[in-house]
């Protein structure tokens, strides 16, 4: 058998960030990096610019004028944390919120139905790709998969198709 999974996932990664890319870009005049950050903030968790920074894998600062751009057009507000220091706790706008339902729901049923063309059944894929996810946190790494990965991975009973 062929070990070529890593660099199909990757390819696989690229070409549908390029996709929605061109999408966002074409239907909503949004770049797909300014659609991660506002999906980040308003259903991922990242309320803070650190968090944010973390979670798309990208400086402080980078994550810094990138909020102040979507601050600036209206899709997130941004306040100093109470508790000190130089820190922002980031959230929404009614706006932003209104941005990322629509466009990530547009992205979804593309992507649903790129699946489906596929034939690959989307609820299994979508399962595994969260059984690999889980691995990832449960090893606590984003970057790599740790030994003790392997030993979550097969501590669990397989799916079947």
């Amino acid at each position: 058998m062929e070990q070529d999974l890593s660099r199909s996932l990757h390819t696989l990664t690229v070409r549908l960030d390029r996709a929605a890319d061109q999408i966002l870009r074409a239907e909503a005049g949004l770049s797909y990096s300014r659609f991660l950050t506002l999906f980040m903030i308003g259903s991922a968790g990242a309320g803070t610019q650190r968090v944010l920074a973390e979670r798309l894998g990208v400086t402080e600062p980078s994550v810094s004028r990138m909020t102040h751009a979507l601050e600036e057009a209206g899709l997130v507000k941004a306040v100093a944390d109470p508790a000190g220091g130089n820190r922002h706790r980031l959230s929404l706008t009614p706006a932003g919120a209104q941005v990322v339902a629509r466009w990530g729901g547009l992205l979804e049923n593309r992507l649903a139905a790129l699946v489906d063309a596929s034939g690959v059944p989307y609820r299994k894929y979508l399962e595994y790709t969260k059984r690999l996810l889980e691995a990832l946190d449960a090893a606590g790494s984003t970057a790599g998969p740790p030994l003790t990965v392997e030993r979550s991975i097969h501590a669990r009973k397989p799916v079947t198709a």
